[in-house]
């Protein structure tokens, strides 16, 4: 199956990187405030360098790009793009929807990835061209066509500012089936297994958003940018299922 032993070392590489944070969580971690005022403890830290040395130990000559600071240059033309703790805030306060994720880009192109939940031990992969799972089952977007059967979910409300057309949000808002607001990569997960048609992320870092991608657009969903394109590196993405696509991107004013 393509890029399935890649997918396999980013699940294994995440299952032990969780293992890390939990000890953190059952021990005690200090927090500290990182120059964009967002936190950071001595767990997201820990759980990248470990990320960081299995992933160099198992694919030598490939590149690293970490939240934290994880760095390597690429001697293969293939990047891991990883986040240690995505959700440091829902760590902190001992929520369980925190996760640890890992993507690998070869030539732009997210070809594997890996979203873990440590707390529930839920573990969402994907590989291109291989399909999209959750634990051993597949996993495939919702056949939802009409807005008023929808699930909007949205990263954050005090993020929508930073949208377009922000102050027409609420408003078209009302016209979904429900609103939702769980958190970024517990949102795209929904999305992925059917339970939420339309995610919106207004503002994100590469390592937020490149496992997310490659699973989303593996289990059928669409994946695409506020300019149009459909990078990790836009700063912000809107994934959503075929079925809504078009309304979608009408309400942003997005070509197709």
């Amino acid at each position: 199956m393509a890029f399935e032993r890649e997918a396999r070392i980013a699940r294994t590489a995440a299952v032990a990187a969780g293992e890390v944070a939990l000890r953190y969580r059952m021990t005690g971690f200090t927090r500290e405030d990182k120059a964009d005022s967002s936190p950071v403890t001595i767990a997201d830290r820990e759980s990248e360098r470990a990320l960081a040395s299995f992933l160099m130990d198992q694919c030598p000559g490939d590149g690293l790009l970490g939240e934290e600071g994880a760095r390597a240059e690429s001697r293969t033309g293939r990047k891991w793009i990883i986040d240690p703790i995505d959700g440091t805030r829902d760590f902190i306060r001992g929520n369980p929807f925190w996760s640890v994720l890992i993507g690998l880009e070869e030539k732009g192109e997210i070809i594997a990835g890996a979203c873990y939940f440590p707390v529930t031990g839920e573990m969402y992969s994907a590989s291109r061209g291989g399909g999209a799972f959750r634990n051993d089952s597949p996993l495939r977007v919702s056949s939802v066509t009409a807005i008023g059967d929808a699930v909007l979910g949205l990263n954050g409300l005090a993020r929508g500012r930073a949208l377009p057309n922000s102050g027409e949000l609420l408003e078209w808002s009302s016209k979904f089936w429900s609103v939702r607001s769980y958190g970024g990569c517990l949102d795209a997960m929904m999305l992925a297994t059917g339970q939420l048609d339309v995610w919106l992320e207004p503002v994100a870092a590469p390592w937020d958003l490149a496992p997310i991608k490659v699973i989303v657009e593996e289990a059928g969903g669409c994946f695409f940018n506020l300019d149009g394109g459909s990078s990790i590196y836009a700063g912000n993405c809107i994934a959503c299922t075929p079925g809504v696509e078009a309304p979608v991107r009408n309400f942003f004013g997005i070509a197709d």
